[in-house]
């Protein structure tokens, strides 16, 4: 069993930044990808970024590609999401997840936070 849980959400005006995290327990964290998705108002669920076990790689939605940085501590149980020039599209609650293999699909992450709130006003 892993427990997630996600903070750093908040109200930030567009061209800003939040750093979101996601604090791990339960199991080896280090032997896991990550990954952030997001869940707009009226919309599914859609990938944000991936990260693989070691770090190493990365991978971002096109959407948030260059403006979004995923990173990991695997010392202290937590992945990151530094997010900079937020867009009013960011608004969404941001989850984060434990997947069992590098991918940008949902169907391969089994733990999931409970999620974080993020509005960018306009």
């Amino acid at each position: 069993q892993v427990h997630l849980v996600e903070s750093g959400g908040g109200l930030v005006q567009a061209g800003g930044s939040l750093r979101l995290s996601c604090a791990a327990s339960g199991r080896t964290f280090s032997s896991y990808a990550m990954g952030w998705f997001r869940r707009a108002p009226g919309t599914e669920r859609e990938f944000v970024a991936t990260i693989n076990w070691s770090g190493i790689s990365t991978y971002y939605a096109d959407s948030v590609k260059g403006r979004f940085t995923i990173s990991r501590d695997n010392a202290a149980n937590t992945v990151y999401l530094q997010m900079n020039s937020l867009k009013p599209e960011d608004t969404a609650v941001y989850y984060c997840a434990v997947g069992s293999i590098y991918s940008t699909s949902q169907n391969h992450y089994s733990y999931w936070g409970q999620g974080t709130q993020v509005t960018v006003s306009s």
